[in-house]
């Protein structure tokens, strides 16, 4: 099941010595002029010719009979090739930003026409040795159709890149490669984790999601531990066996482990919950029709967290991650949970319910205390946890919250150095009076609707243990983990958010080198 991604391949030949033979169609990015290079003239023919930089690798003259400006992608057919424009920054390099997007655009482009290989030119920084591209063009073709009668599949299988820069400079073709090798694991990671999200959830039960992560963990070399319903009975996780009582899907919980061979005993230890509601249906306080769809995605925490791992230990990264999962289903029944039921949790903090729909923190808060038992250098959960995170930031972008300014920031730079958007979210002493309870610990759903992302992440709080609370962070990926249109390079629906935020993260401030790569 799945996109299969296009072949990269790095060729150590100027772009334009790549025969058709070997690519038979050829990308070019199209930088656009400053505004201060342009002149004042508005007549057509000066317009043209201020925006088609003059290179080898464009033909102006085509370009301009056909009046393009270089606004939009462009398919000169009589040269076989695409042309893409791409903004340059006061300096003339390309921001990543803009190459991985122009990677995208290339690959969804190119899905409408018959060929099998394409070309393009080396854009970008030495350093990251055109991975933003790469990754782009792997990410930016990605569909699922694994339902449709009628599959529309790309016939593109190679993406050749030339060791030639747009500027005149050379790639390292070493650094290029092994770069490049990371990318793909990093991509795959990610359509999987898409795939897994997308999955109806008929199909994408809490035991479907144990098989996967079995699956993944045997083919990546980690170790992998599930606990059913009688586990979690022993581990008195009343909170989350309160959610899954009503489904008859049994719940998991899904316990993943990478130790990277030849270890040091004292290197980090990172580990990581997702909150993994393969369907919420809102239970008694149940959801609105329209706001029920989409909600196979509520386990987009938990495959996010199976991502990272699993990029992590197919790079041999020297760093212990542990994954926990919190796989459940929230349906109604007459043996569901109810509003002013009281639950104790694992960590023996007493919840009053005040909404069932209020569920993954619930799930998150007995999986929080399981993995504080792991001793970790560093907690972090990930969760499609709020309406309200995407109220006040929007569907793009995932909010951060914990108690340790500095390791906000720290993931706050990783995040955005990976491409996805992140943004800081400030807890405060009086959202933390909006979960009192009179008759409980602490209250499931806050008294006010007002900063209701910063509330859910104070409740989780509730279960940190004094010792971790410096360590821990709560991603809320509620926005962009699910978005029911096609941005930047992702596709319609799930977008995988949070792998490559996490991964990042880890290899910044905790990973000390790569055995494999």
């Amino acid at each position: 099941m799945g996109y299969q991604i296009p072949n990269v391949e790095f060729v150590d030949k100027k772009f334009t010595e790549i025969s058709e033979g070997k690519a038979q169609v050829s990308i070019v990015l199209v930088p656009k002029e400053s505004k201060k290079n342009t002149t004042k003239s508005t007549s057509k023919d000066s317009i043209k010719k201020s925006k088609l930089p003059k290179h080898d690798w464009i033909n102006a003259k085509a370009l301009e009979s056909f009046g393009y400006d270089g606004t939009s992608p462009f398919f000169l057919q009589s040269q076989k090739t695409l042309y893409i424009p791409i903004n340059t920054q006061k300096n003339g390099d390309i921001s990543d930003e803009d190459l991985r997007e122009a990677g995208a655009i290339a690959i969804r482009t190119l899905k409408h026409y018959p060929y099998e290989s394409a070309k393009v030119g080396f854009y970008g920084s030495k350093e990251r040795a055109n991975k933003d591209f790469v990754l782009g063009a792997l990410l930016g073709g990605y569909s699922f159709s694994e339902f449709k009668s009628k599959k529309k599949d790309s016939t593109l299988k190679h993406l050749i890149i030339s060791s030639e820069g747009f500027k005149g400079d050379k790639l390292d073709m070493t650094s290029a490669t092994r770069e490049c090798k990371k990318t793909k694991i990093l991509a795959e990671s990610i359509n999987f984790v898409r795939d897994l999200i997308n999955t109806p959830p008929q199909i994408a039960t809490p035991k479907y999601l144990a098989t996967k992560s079995q699956e993944i963990a045997q083919r990546a070399g980690i170790k992998c531990k599930i606990l059913t319903k009688e586990d979690l009975k022993k581990e008195k996780m009343g909170a989350f066996l309160a959610v899954s009582r009503a489904s008859n899907k049994s719940p998991r919980l899904i316990h993943l482990s990478y130790t990277p061979k030849d270890s040091d005993k004292n290197i980090p230890k990172v580990v990581l919950v997702g909150k993994g509601l393969t369907y919420d249906s809102g239970g008694l306080s149940l959801k609105p029709a329209d706001y029920m769809t989409t909600m196979k995605a509520d386990k987009s925490g938990a495959c996010a967290v199976l991502g990272i791992i699993n990029v992590i230990a197919k790079l041999g990264v020297q760093v212990q991650v542990e994954a926990i999962l919190g796989a459940s289903e929230n349906m109604i029944g007459g043996n569901a949970y109810k509003p002013d039921d009281v639950l104790i949790s694992r960590e023996g903090v007493t919840i009053e319910v005040k909404n069932t729909d209020a569920e993954g923190r619930l799930v998150l808060a007995d999986c929080l205390s399981y993995a504080q038992d792991l001793e970790p250098s560093v907690l972090i959960d990930f969760a499609t946890l709020t309406g309200a995170c995407v109220v006040g930031l929007g569907e793009y972008t995932s909010g951060i919250m914990g108690y340790n300014e500095k390791l906000k920031e720290d993931f706050e730079k990783s995040a955005l150095q990976s491409g996805e958007l992140v943004a800081k979210l400030p807890f405060n002493r009086h959202i933390a009076k909006l979960i009192e309870s009179k008759v409980a610990d602490v209250n499931n759903a806050a008294s006010s609707r007002y900063g209701g992302a910063i509330s859910a992440g104070m409740f989780l709080g509730e279960f940190i243990r004094e010792k971790y609370k410096d360590k821990w962070l709560h991603i809320d990926i509620a926005g962009p983990a699910f978005v029911e249109k096609e941005w930047d390079i992702n596709p319609y629906g799930a977008s995988g958010a949070g792998v490559r935020a996490g991964v990042e993260f880890i290899l910044e401030h905790y990973a000390t080198k790569s055995k494999k790569h």
